[in-house]
């Protein structure tokens, strides 16, 4: 008996998918388990495996549309079975075929007559064409030409009006045209491409965030020398290479365990705060971003922290992130200090109540001990939902953050 193979809900938010790739063909024999297709979700494209044995019988969706969850997208079943009318049935969505534009018949033009010019006009003609004729000596002109002077901006003082040498020679042109370079040519172009099911997905999530959640931003800055001496004894030591990024990520998971109020939940009726960490990490890939979560991460230390967030943003880059892997979050970090930016403001990844931005790391003049030194700073930004996260509750945990990033050794207490 045939199996119908619809579009699977890969994500929470999951409302339609893109089919990216076919890896089977119609008539083509499949086993449970292969992969059948590449499927682009809200947040990642994902493998999708049949659960199947058989033969493909039908493809509902051709590489590169859209269909909703729960549409069909294949039937498997026996070699030659009669499957019209799940087809028919099918509410694949097919692209409608554009009506035929016939072209009306243009109307017949016919060509007016041209006017003959009368004598008299052509004489008019003649006699306007000598009183255009410029005056001047063969001398004058050559020099005209020589220094390239327009000669009809030239106001001849000789005989009639007649241009001649002087005029030439004592002549100031208020033209610098011709010291100024011409302009290129400039045109109007633009380019268009077509939005992917995760900038959509990005979209309608980020917007939905801004306009329902009030948002309000803490900034604080933090000395980062001792971090800098920190992680290079850490390298040194260990012999393992983790970033800023690992180190602030655990000096976050743990300010939430100590300050659960921010690692929060708003419903209408309720407030969930997470006694556990799951932290959500914003990776930049070509189609937008996409959040990982680092499970449990106030229960693991800066090693297993490096390995999970490059294992992420490798996986992420190359669309091989599964579902549960950016699902679950309580709390977000977004890290745009790379690219030298050196404070900004986040919109919250809902359903946190808050998310932190970072900065970069800044070497300036600094006050300590009433001298001026030259320290490095960065700069940190919390943006919360005021509906679950008070000012006092965020500066707390702000407060709280930036001890653990200034004196980094208590992370390993």
């Amino acid at each position: 008996m045939a199996e119908v193979i619809n579009m699977p809900r890969l994500s929470d938010t999951m409302e339609e998918g893109t089919l990216a790739k076919w890896f089977k063909k119609v008539g083509d024999s499949v086993k449970e388990g292969e992969i059948l297709a590449e499927i682009e979700t809200d947040k990642a494209t994902m493998e999708f495996e049949s659960f199947h044995d058989g033969v493909l019988l039908h493809i509902g969706i051709d590489e590169g549309s859209t269909a909703p969850v729960d549409s069909i997208i294949a039937v498997i079943g026996a070699k030659g079975e009669d499957i019209s009318s799940i087809i028919k049935g099918s509410n694949t969505i097919k692209e409608e075929p554009k009506p035929e534009v016939k072209e009306e018949p243009k109307p017949e033009v016919k060509e007016e007559p041209k006017p003959e010019f009368k004598d008299e006009v052509k004489s008019a003609l003649v006699s306007n064409e000598s009183a255009d004729r410029i005056l001047i000596s063969p001398l004058a002109k050559k020099l005209a030409n020589e220094k390239g002077i327009d000669i009809k901006s030239v106001k001849g003082s000789g005989d009639n009006g007649r241009i001649i040498k002087r005029d030439i020679d004592s002549y100031k042109s208020s033209d610098y045209s011709q010291f100024i370079q011409p302009r290129p040519s400039i045109t109007e172009s633009s380019n268009e491409s077509q939005n992917s099911t995760m900038r959509k997905a990005i979209a309608k999530r980020l917007s939905d965030s801004k306009f329902s959640a009030p948002h309000y931003y803490l900034n604080v800055e933090c000395e980062m020398d001792n971090m800098i001496s920190f992680r290079n004894q850490f390298i040194n030591t260990q012999n393992i290479k983790i970033s800023f990024n690992d180190i602030i990520a655990k000096a976050v998971s743990l300010s939430l365990a100590r300050h659960p109020k921010v690692n929060s939940r708003w419903y209408d009726e309720k407030i969930v705060f997470y006694d556990h960490v799951h932290l959500g990490v914003a990776v930049a890939v070509d189609d937008g971003l996409i959040v990982p979560v680092v499970k449990y991460a106030n229960s693991k230390n800066l090693p297993e922290i490096n390995e999970e967030i490059k294992d992420f943003a490798v996986r992420a880059k190359n669309k091989k992130l599964t579902p549960a892997e950016i699902e679950g979050s309580t709390f977000t970090i977004s890290n745009l200090g790379m690219f030298g930016i050196e404070s900004f403001t986040s919109i919250i990844n809902q359903p946190n109540s808050a998310i932190l931005s970072i900065g970069a790391i800044i070497e300036k003049p600094i006050v300590k001990n009433s001298d001026i030194v030259i320290g490095n700073t960065m700069k940190l930004t919390l943006a919360c939902d005021h509906r679950a996260v008070d000012g006092a509750t965020g500066s707390l945990f702000l407060k709280t953050l930036k001890e653990y990033i200034e004196n980094p050794v208590s992370i390993l207490i």
